[in-house]
């Protein structure tokens, strides 16, 4: 009888013993089989006496981390009037006022919230007579007008200069078909677009 007392009491203590064992996931504290940890009757818990203050956790006295910071709102936008300019340049073959191409200024003028003013200033190269080139500069300028208007842009704010010769990008020496192709860049009409377009900015 006296073996059996010995014996139940040393199972009682050694369960005793394994139940108090710190679970993992509350290091430096007595827990039961089910990781609840234990607390005396003041509500406090059951430390080992190996416990270290790192081992604390909310439950035993630790605080709480702090929420993570609400994100911050997402900027108010608001549209905007700007000022915009660009400009374009319109190329003619020798002796030409046939316009080849203006969609790229259509586009532009396409994109504008508000259209001010198109400039236009036609040029020639400087072979032929100043008369001709004159006249031919001012037929240049008409046709590039006429393709503004029939790709449905007010041409009402179109302001129109023929100027010749005048004002060359290119000086050359050749001769003959020679210096034609190398007077190329001269044959042109410069086309300088003013309005405003609207853009999201922040409030």
């Amino acid at each position: 009888m006296k073996k059996l007392v010995l014996t139940t009491a040393l199972a009682l203590t050694m369960g005793i013993s394994a139940a108090a064992q710190a679970h993992p996931d509350h290091a430096g504290y007595a827990t039961s089989s089910n990781d609840t940890v234990w607390k005396t009757s003041n509500g406090e818990c059951w430390q080992h006496s190996y416990w270290e203050t790192d081992d604390k956790t909310v439950e035993c006295g630790a605080e709480a981390a702090a929420p993570a910071p609400a994100p911050a709102p997402a900027p108010k936008m608001t549209m905007k009037m700007v000022d915009a300019e660009e400009n374009h340049i319109v190329y003619f073959d020798f002796n030409s006022s046939n316009v080849t191409d203006v969609s790229a200024i259509v586009n532009y003028v396409g994109s504008l919230a508000k259209l001010n003013t198109i400039e236009l200033k036609g040029y020639t190269d400087s072979i032929g007579s100043n008369a001709y080139n004159d006249a031919l500069s001012q037929r240049r300028v008409e046709a590039v007008d006429a393709a503004l208007a029939a790709a449905g842009i007010d041409t009402g704010k179109v302001v129109s200069h023929a100027y010749g010769e005048a004002n060359p990008v290119k000086d050359c020496t050749d001769a003959g078909a020679s210096r034609k192709s190398c007077l190329a860049d001269n044959r042109r009409v410069e086309v300088s677009i003013n309005g405003q377009k609207q853009i999201k900015v922040q409030q």
